[in-house]
């Protein structure tokens, strides 16, 4: 579970909803008109800029998002350096049992390969593509929370309009006019809360997890090119470190 997104959420339309609650009836705030306006509006909307497969496969992401973990890329550095000295001392066939227990598809199908007699450069292409695959992906989920992001306000200008277009029209009726204020009202907060307080920051989580995942990703394909020719753990240290930031870069042989 990713607390600091769920907590984020929580806090965050906690304290709106304190605020409402305290200022006066929380039901004033309810307008089912403009929750259709808005959510089913801009689920719909942002369709037509994607295909109705990716909205819906988009959705699944919000579960991925709060649930999302990764290995530690420090204590995957160390693993892999120890790995790789095992290789150098003993011979590529000699790490097949520690390849067998690695849980990550992605490093195990490229150490598998090695173990086999891969050539590096075949192995580097398609280590390469699949990163490449996976950004892709994720690249897609994020367009799909921005552009969710673009819509809702617009759509919450949109049903503020129809509210004030029916006030107008029914001045002469006082009793219409609270319900079509209300519309009016309602969309455009409706709207602003979903994009700037739910769209936007997981778009913007979105990014973070794939960034750190496409890291542990070039250094598991740093260590298995490395592995595979045969080169100098001292070596293979150096160029993880490359790709850690400084607080977490590693020493082992000091």
């Amino acid at each position: 579970m990713d607390l600091a997104t769920l907590i984020g959420l929580l806090v965050g339309f906690g304290l709106v909803a304190m605020a409402i609650i305290m200022g006066g009836s929380f039901m004033a705030f309810i307008n089912v008109p403009s929750i259709l306006i808005v959510v089913a509006g801009t689920f719909a909307i942002t369709t037509v800029a994607f295909s109705l497969k990716e909205v819906i496969g988009g959705q699944g992401l919000i579960l991925k998002t709060l649930l999302f973990s990764m290995k530690d890329p420090i204590d995957e550095a160390k693993m892999l350096i120890e790995l790789a000295q095992k290789a150098r001392a003993n011979g590529l066939l000699s790490i097949q049992g520690d390849v067998e227990k690695i849980e990550d598809e992605f490093l195990k199908v490229g150490l598998t390969q090695v173990v086999d007699g891969a050539n590096p450069e075949g192995v580097e292409d398609v280590m390469s593509a699949d990163i490449a695959n996976m950004m892709q992906r994720h690249q897609s989920g994020v367009s799909i929370f921005k552009k969710s992001a673009e819509v809702a306000p617009a759509m919450g200008l949109i049903g503020t309009l129809i509210g004030l277009v029916q006030m107008l029209g029914n001045l002469e009726d006082p009793s219409a006019i609270g319900p079509a204020m209300a519309v009016a009202l309602l969309t455009t907060m409706y709207g602003a809360i979903i994009a700037n307080m739910f769209f936007m920051p997981m778009a913007g989580k979105l990014e973070r997890n794939s960034a750190a995942e496409v890291m542990l990703r070039k250094i598991y394909m740093t260590a298995v090119l490395s592995i595979a020719r045969q080169e100098n753990p001292r070596q293979l240290e150096m160029l993880i470190n490359t790709q850690l930031p400084p607080s977490a870069r590693i020493s082992m042989f000091d």
